[in-house]
Parts: C-alpha cells; structure tokens; sequence
C-alpha cells in the first residue's frame, strides 16, 4: 500500500486526499442525523445533514472529474441537485412560518 501512495505524483496525491476528505465528510452526516434522532428520540434529518451533503458530494465529483469517471460524475450531480433543492423547500417553508 505504501508503494502506491510512492508511486503518485503531487497533482494526484492532492485529488486522493480530496477524494478520501469528500467521502469522510459525506459520510459523517449519517453519524450527525443519527446523534440528532437519538436527541430528539425520533428520526429525524437536521439542516446541516443536507449541508454535508452537498460539501461531500462536491469534493467527490471534483475527484471523479480528476478520474473521469462518468459513471460517479453523473451519480454526484443528480445528487447534489437533491440535496440542493432539499435545503430550498426547508427555508421556503421556514420563511412562509
């Protein structure tokens, strides 16, 4: 394993690491909505969830981008526009209340 982070050069060492930040920060918000249920005793999804989601899923798409992989490019923009619209009906509701 040390051979290949040897093998790398510069440019791709910082989109590895942008990559493995990406799915770090998108997966954490699983461990945020969970910790946010069990204090509310209820599932339930907080903002920021949605927050890290677009934050993870960016830096994912800049590393498949880096990769051109079609296939997680695709995956990441579709999502993204999830989340994206996701956080834009939460403040349209909070701004009609």
């Amino acid at each position: 394993m040390l051979n290949y982070f040897n093998q790398l050069t510069n440019r791709e060492l910082i989109f590895l690491i942008i990559g493995f930040g990406g799915q770090a920060i998108f997966a954490s918000r699983f461990i945020i909505q969970w910790i946010y249920s069990e204090k509310l005793g209820r599932s339930a999804i907080p903002v920021i969830f949605w927050y890290l989601s677009i934050v993870g899923g960016g830096s994912l798409l800049i590393y498949a981008i880096f990769r051109k992989d079609p296939v997680i490019i695709l995956g990441q923009i579709f999502g993204i526009l999830i989340y994206s619209r996701n956080l834009i009906l939460i403040y349209k509701e909070s701004k009609n209340e």
